[in-house]
């Protein structure tokens, strides 16, 4: 993004390259006098009920992340607050991705979709929005315990194994959060893409080192309660944002269960609400729960088994040797000796080399471009690992700049060629380049021809550790995959932009105070053109009520009010909380 806007934060300005692709502008202008007064409904309930049964203090929260109650956050505001505790924030276009979801929180930046949900979804929307994003997560990411699990987490779902079959998952997740948000959406297409999530989620086969964490995930980050099965308080974001699931599911009929590793088992809808939550004596037990599952992860265990998790996920993989040296690119072979150790590895097409997560110069996926082979393990007769050995031992073996050099691994491989360069960084060597080398298996098949150019060996005794992505994401020009599908953006009628005008003249008043008597006629143009409207109608009662004014014209309203919520069944609690509000202002 050439006009990449860091807001000023150092969190947000060390943003690589491959997360900025799904940086979207916030577009402040383009929200509604209708979404602000969403916003506000929304954030008045929440305090009215969170104030009891959140964990963390929810207005100084609020305040801390750089929010208020009366209007739609700033991206700008929000990164002010945000940097005195070492976060940032930027907007996205919906879902994106899980991995990349992951890496934003190792970089400590919260993910906020710009969009805002309709009226009509103002109680819950399986779709991110500016509420969940934002009155979700930001409040509590304060509480210093709370936001170091966060970016903790973040960092190790950034090195998590993914399949094929998340991300057919992820984008049937997305098209149907998009189209439930849609205003004319089609019930049959809605239903259509339900059971093409349902599907997708009964044909998953073994779930990835991803879909496990995102399980973790949801019934921590998203849906968490602390403290004790009898007496628990409120910190996930999904439960912070939703006014409705934020009440119900403090009720007996959701099962309260205590969040151990077990929660793995348990797998998640984000179109329904939650049957069972968990329930976590401290943040720390999370970290523990957390670093029990990251110890089974390939990025941790690396060797065969990560090694396999690779050639399985068919995506760009990195495989780490034990001297430092990171090879990455789409693996698709490796051997094993008697004794399970891994003694070769291989990828196909374009792989490179690096080394602390910096590409080696030269050591790219231009030049590796058909792909990369080498043995692990030690020198036949050797009592050290080659990588350990000094520059005098080399010259001992014949590994010397110039010269021919004969090796022969325990696992009988051989390379036989003569030596060009030896990269050797932080007391390790990682890498021996050869020219004229031939390279065999330890049954004499021919794994490298002096007919295909120079040949480079990687050096390192083991695979110390796999995981998906490249090493140097930024230098790989690693594009995180990006759906194609767009989230849906309002086209007003002139009927609904005639009613934002009656919701705008109604903030107005809020914000600027003055004369009452214009929302009399605000609320006969709401009655004449707008029946349906619940929201302006109670921002009216809610002013002339705090100000004991036009009594006759108040009674006119609630009365309406009282009818339509007896009426309405969907619109009965939202009109009641509402009513309550006013009558018990927060």
């Amino acid at each position: 993004m050439s006009d990449f806007n860091d807001f000023n934060n150092p969190q947000v300005a060390a943003l690589p390259r491959h997360l900025k692709q799904f940086i979207v502008n916030q577009h402040y202008e383009h929200y509604t006098p209708v979404d602000h007064a969403v916003w506000r409904y929304v954030m008045r309930q929440n305090y009215s009920y969170l104030k009891d049964v959140a964990y963390y203090p929810y207005i100084p929260g609020l305040q801390k992340a750089g929010l208020t109650i009366e209007k739609i956050p700033d991206l700008q505001d929000m990164n002010n607050a945000l940097a005195k505790i070492g976060w940032g924030a930027v907007t996205v276009d919906g879902f994106i991705p899980p991995a990349a979801f992951m890496e934003y929180q190792a970089y400590k930046v919260l993910v906020i979709a710009a969009d805002i949900r309709q009226l009509k979804h103002i109680e819950y929307t399986p779709a991110p929005d500016i509420i969940h994003e934002s009155a979700g997560h930001a409040p509590i990411i304060a509480d210093k315990d709370y936001h170091e699990y966060l970016s903790y987490f973040g960092s190790i779902g950034a090195k998590a194994m993914f399949s094929a079959q998340d991300f057919e998952l992820y984008e049937a997740i997305r098209a149907l959060s998009i189209l439930k948000e849609m205003p004319d959406a089609d019930e049959a297409e809605i239903k259509k893409a339900d059971e093409l999530v349902a599907h997708r989620q009964d044909h998953m086969g073994e779930p990835s080192e991803m879909a496990l964490l995102s399980r973790l995930h949801w019934w921590t980050v998203e849906y968490g309660l602390i403290g004790t099965l009898a007496e628990s308080k409120i910190y996930g974001a999904g439960l912070l944002s939703s006014i409705g699931e934020s009440a119900s599911c403090m009720m007996d009929a959701v099962k309260k269960l205590p969040y151990t590793i077990d929660a793995l088992n348990y797998s998640y809808d984000i179109t329904k609400t939650q049957p069972q939550l968990f329930v976590t004596p401290t943040f720390q037990n999370l970290i523990n729960v957390l670093e029990t599952f990251a110890d089974t992860m390939s990025f941790r265990c690396g060797g065969a088994y990560g090694l396999q998790k690779a050639i399985d996920s068919k995506n760009t993989c990195t495989a780490v040797y034990s001297s430092g040296l990171q090879v990455s690119g789409t693996f698709t072979e490796f051997a094993r000796d008697d004794e399970e150790g891994t003694v070769f590895i291989k990828t196909t097409g374009p792989t490179a080399l690096a080394i602390n997560n910096k590409q080696l110069k030269g050591h790219g996926k231009d030049y590796h471009k058909e792909g990369f082979s080498s043995p692990v393990g030690r020198l036949k007769g050797s009592d050290k690992p080659l990588e350990n050995f000094s520059i005098e031992e080399l010259k001992s073996i014949g590994l010397e700049q110039g010269k021919k050099a004969d090796l022969v691994f325990e696992s009988g491989i051989t390379v036989s060629g003569k030596v060009k360069t030896i990269h050797a960084e932080g007391e390790k060597i990682q890498l021996i380049t050869f020219t004229d080398c031939t390279a065999k298996d330890k049954t004499g098949n021919i794994v490298f021809d002096p007919l295909w150019g120079v040949y480079d060996m990687a050096v390192g005794e083991k695979i110390t550790s796999v995981y998906c992505g490249a090493a140097d994401k930024d230098a790989f020009l690693e594009i995180a995959y990006k759906s194609n599908t767009g989230t849906y953006h309002a086209e007003y009628d002139y009927k609904t932009t005639k009613l934002h005008k009656l919701y705008q003249q109604v903030r107005n008043r809020r914000h600027t105070g003055g004369d009452l008597g214009f929302l009399g006629n605000v609320w006969m143009m709401l009655q004449r053109y707008h029946y349906d409207d619940w929201l302006c109608a109670l921002e009216i009662l809610e002013l002339l009520e705090h100000e004991s004014a036009e009594p006759q014209l108040v009674e006119e309203i609630r009365r309406f009010l009282e009818r339509k919520a007896a009426n309405e069944t969907e619109n009965r609690k939202l009109i009641n909380d509402g009513l309550y509000l006013i009558k018990h202002p927060v």
